[in-house]
């Protein structure tokens, strides 16, 4: 089975695609979608599904996890991000990909067994169950990947 994980963002969308075989999570690819804060919203919204689209088109997943919108600290970024994940789940729609949702507290939870933990205690859990000690350096391509493997926690 095929996941595509997704930390959405108008700036910044990190995706992963990971399958399961046998018991064992491997990464297939990972990276971010990263929109010009010159474009206007409707233009940095319309790259999102475009490359979203792509990715979607090229790795066929099986089905997506998306980041919910829990609570934000920055008044500002909410709604653009909010739209942003519209757009996301649109994409996904589109293709008929079946789609679910976690707060940041529920993959931390599934990850470390402790939903308040830190950013680097999440980390060290992706970097175990992938087995490996290279990970992307954008934060937001890890919480992809960290929420793409909280999905295959929750299905296993």
């Amino acid at each position: 089975m095929k996941i595509l994980g997704i930390d959405p963002g108008m700036a910044i969308v990190g995706y992963s695609l990971v399958e399961i075989e046998n018991n064992k999570i491997n990464l297939i690819t990972s990276g971010s979608i990263q929109t010009d804060k010159k474009l206007d919203d409707s233009k940095r919204l319309l790259e999102i599904f475009n490359d979203l689209s792509i990715i979607v088109e090229k790795y066929k997943p099986d089905c997506a996890s998306v980041e919910q919108l829990f609570f934000f600290k920055n008044q500002k970024t909410i709604i653009p991000v909010a739209e942003a994940r519209g757009v996301i789940l649109t994409v996904l729609s589109k293709y008929n990909i079946p789609t679910f949702s976690y707060t940041p507290m529920e993959v931390k939870q599934v990850l470390t067994g402790y939903g308040r933990a830190d950013k680097k205690e999440v980390e060290q859990m992706v970097k175990l169950t992938l087995e490996t000690d290279k990970l992307p350096k954008l934060d937001d391509t890890i919480d992809a990947i960290a929420i793409a493997i909280c999905h295959s926690r929750n299905i296993g």
